[in-house]
């Protein structure tokens, strides 16, 4: 019990520090330019060597990978011939792709390179390449060149201002 006390604390605190090592030693697969927001253990669920994550994928807070899925609990009990069923399944995010904070991707979930999934998304199913999916469950709200073209206007451009200027540009810009 204290072993999996310390285990956990050692975790948590590699999420912190790193949260790229942190992704790596839990066992997650990924390419160079990810991103993870302040995971948590929870963040890969219990197996998540079954999760492949492409280059250049930006993960949000609180976003959950469910490779299993618990719903067999029942069966076990009510078919004693399934007691020692699962049903586990990798989940793979392509290239290039931005998810949301709050949002779970269920097992055999695949998600197409280029793709944005909204926040507080439940990723039942697959969602193509270059798309733009939101909803509880996820469904494709437009593909990647209509999200551009409706907000492009909105665009501003701060990104490599300083915490100070970009203050002032967004709160000039925004007036």
């Amino acid at each position: 019990m204290i072993y999996n006390i310390l285990l956990r604390l050692y975790w948590e605190l590699v999420c912190r520090l790193s949260p790229t090592k942190f992704a790596k030693e839990y066992g997650v697969n990924f390419g160079p330019r990810c991103r993870f927001i302040a995971p948590r253990v929870e963040t890969f669920g219990s197996e998540p060597y079954l999760i492949e994550i492409g280059e250049h994928v930006s993960i949000s807070e609180g976003v959950r990978f469910i490779t299993h899925d618990g719903g067999v609990w029942p069966l076990r009990e009510l078919y004693p011939h399934l007691s020692n069923i699962d049903l586990i399944d990798k989940i793979t995010i392509e290239d290039n792709v931005f998810i949301g904070m709050k949002v779970t991707i269920l097992p055999g979930v695949k998600i197409g390179k280029n793709s944005i999934i909204g926040t507080g998304s439940v990723v039942t199913k697959n969602i193509p390449a270059n798309s733009v999916a939101a909803g509880t469950p996820a469904k494709v709200l437009s593909t990647l060149d209509v999200y551009l073209s409706k907000h492009e206007m909105r665009f501003v451009k701060c990104r490599n201002l300083t915490r100070k200027d970009k203050r002032q540009f967004l709160l000039d810009h925004l007036s």
